[in-house]
């Protein structure tokens, strides 16, 4: 990281102003060389200076340079941001001559992924800052500045030093058994220390797994037979014509989507292909694509017709569904009851009918109690806010399930630091104390470029 980076901070078009940022150590170094107005070299850090950005003897634009100097910047580096006018070739130009001077273009994420290796933030702190660029709601906007304000990586860096004291004794207890003063670890010690860790990292993945819907939302997806309502439903749900409807079986033949918002959390829609057997090709495969998303969704909504009898196809799909998250709706209520609801062994039913709008507000009322979004709205906002964070949690979770049981089938003390130090480990992955390259690299190259 000893080359000069520099690339557009801000949306590319039509604007007020747009901001080329440029970090490293000949920041400074390479705008002074294009600007006309005060010797940046000389001026103090965080202040702003007007002039014009020149290309020999013509004036580029008219701009408002910000010079802040290392360590106090955002990557650690010195770090000038030129204020330009919006518009796509003026900036581009600018950008041009700032590459054309020295500066590298920085790759997406560069900017955050040096501040993360300078140590000016933690890896949590890195993934909120993508989180805060791509909230669609206030509740996912709350979580990702509580992880970039550092709360979230306190959690886990507090919880980590738990650890680190207690394997801090059992240390003292191996290599040095001479001390008389240190207390001795035994099994009967470390147990209820691991026990208190492990019940306060369980309380984070919990609710780490509700929160987790305010940052990616709910995956929905909205099944069952041809010509049962399921577009009309998205439809109503949307409050807008998104869908196709008719009254020709296999109208969809490949998802359709949408968003809404409920308490703050956005419930991500997919109407997939009606489910039946078929020699239609394209339909057969978006048969086939809709069992898949079964799998993927965190929500189902499963429509059934309330005017027929339960057929073979809707028994295989309630099959499908009874391991996820499933709210059944038995649409067409307007019409003849004939299906046999003593079948349906889910509790999560409600009635409905696209005709009058009628249970579409009682279907919102029961997402939002199946999934607590009145009592997550509440909440301090404070959790692991993505599935990599999670993940590396519950695995430190069950490490530490093991330590647990090796502790109760009495295995030696030095045995039982090795899991405990293997858990520690994992849970400085979160924050990104030990970190593999590659990960880091796949991580931020899904930021936004100029971020």
């Amino acid at each position: 990281m000893t080359d000069t980076i520099a690339a557009i901070s801000t949306t590319i078009g039509v604007g007020a102003i747009s901001i080329i940022r440029v970090s490293g150590k000949d920041s400074i170094k390479i705008v002074n060389k294009i600007f006309e107005g005060k010797d940046l070299e000389k001026v103090d850090s965080h202040t702003i200076h007007y002039g014009n950005i020149k290309e020999k003897n013509e004036i580029i634009d008219e701009v408002l340079v910000t010079v802040m100097k290392s360590p106090k910047t955002f990557t650690t580096e010195d770090i000038v941001e030129i204020n330009c006018h919006g518009g796509i070739s003026t900036t581009n130009k600018v950008l041009e001559i700032v590459l054309n001077n020295g500066a590298r273009l920085a790759e997406p994420g560069e900017f955050t992924k040096r501040a993360f290796l300078n140590g000016r933030i933690d890896l949590t702190q890195a993934e909120s800052v993508m989180d805060l660029i791509s909230s669609k709601s206030e509740s996912k906007r709350k979580v990702a500045i509580n992880g970039l304000n550092g709360y979230v990586g306190n959690i886990i860096r507090d919880l980590r030093q738990e650890i680190l004291e207690l394997l801090a004794s059992i240390e003292v207890n191996i290599d040095y058994p001479e001390y008389d003063d240190a207390i001795v670890m035994t099994n009967d010690i470390i147990k209820p220390k691991i026990i208190e860790i492990k019940r306060k990292l369980s309380k984070i993945i919990n609710e780490s797994e509700n929160g987790k819907i305010l940052t990616t939302g709910i995956k929905t997806i909205i099944i069952g037979k041809p010509n049962v309502g399921k577009s009309s439903i998205l439809n109503r749900l949307l409050d807008e014509e998104k869908a196709i409807v008719t009254d020709i079986e296999g109208t969809t033949r490949d998802t359709v989507e949408g968003s809404i918002t409920i308490n703050g959390v956005a419930l991500n829609i997919i109407d997939t292909a009606g489910i039946r057997e078929t020699e239609d090709v394209v339909e057969k495969l978006g048969v086939e694509k809709s069992l898949k998303l079964i799998l993927e969704a965190d929500l189902v909504i499963l429509v059934l017709n309330n005017n027929e009898e339960l057929s073979e196809e809707d028994e295989k799909i309630l099959e499908a569904c009874k391991e996820k998250k499933t709210i059944v709706v038995i649409n067409k209520n307007d019409l003849e009851r004939k299906i046999n609801i003593e079948k349906i062994q889910y509790k999560n039913i409600i009635y409905t009918n696209t005709v009058d709008l009628g249970g579409i507000d009682s279907l919102k009322e029961k997402i939002t109690e199946l999934f607590n979004l009145n009592e997550l709205e509440h909440e301090d906002y404070m959790y692991l806010s993505n599935v990599r964070q999670i993940s590396l949690a519950k695995e430190a979770n069950y490490i530490l399930e093991e330590v647990e049981i090796g502790i109760e089938n009495q295995v030696p003390v030095d045995m039982i630091e090795i899991d405990i130090k293997r858990a520690w480990e994992k849970l400085g992955e979160i924050i990104g104390e030990t970190y593999d390259e590659e990960l880091i690299d796949q991580l931020f190259s899904q930021f936004c470029l100029g971020k």
